[in-house]
């Protein structure tokens, strides 16, 4: 009698990241402050060990944030979405020369925060990231300055509107899941 055994693996789409950038410099109020969408990632928990991969490629300018922090889709037109994404790829990452970025680490603290090093742009750096359980989701802040990554944040007219050294990278996934991915 022969025996097959077949591993399923199920893939969760039930999970976003977003990236929150903050404007900067003399003439700031003429810029906005952005929220994008990262249409491609792979998160996988096996244990208390988490790995992943994201393509910042696949990030999409979904808007500016007014002053009220709410999205308006409306502040941007096509073309500014296509020149700001075109900026991010080829003035700030520079994703010819390193189009994807990596995470690998530990759940630690009893399961709220995850510690290990984050590779983008070819540089890899230590990271803790809190996690927070909210009802069936988990959800994870953490604010990078990318710097660290010796990635220059982005400037335009001799520097007058720039974007801070900082930026908000917000993860919502199904906590029932284990590995979650996009795109």
């Amino acid at each position: 009698m022969t025996s097959t055994t077949t591993t399923t693996t199920t893939t969760s789409t039930t999970g976003t990241i977003q990236v929150f950038t903050y404007k900067d410099g003399l003439l700031a109020r003429l810029a906005h402050d952005l929220r994008l969408t990262l249409g491609r990632f792979e998160i996988q928990r096996e244990g208390a060990t988490v790995q992943a991969r994201f393509w910042p490629g696949s990030l999409r300018v979904d808007g500016a944030i007014d002053r009220r922090g709410q999205l308006d889709p409306a502040a941007l037109s096509d073309s500014d979405r296509r020149k700001i994404g075109e900026n991010i790829a080829n003035e700030v990452l520079h994703l010819d020369r390193s189009p994807e970025a990596s995470f690998r680490g530990q759940i630690v603290a009893d399961g709220a925060a995850v510690e290990g090093e984050l590779t983008l742009a070819g540089r890899s750096v230590a990271l803790r990231v809190p996690v927070q359980a909210v009802g069936d989701r988990l959800r994870a802040e953490v604010t990078l300055a990318p710097s660290r990554w010796g990635i220059a944040p982005f400037k335009a007219l001799a520097g007058a509107i720039k974007l801070q050294d900082r930026v908000l990278v917000v993860i919502e996934l199904d906590a029932a899941a284990g590995s979650w991915s996009a795109g």
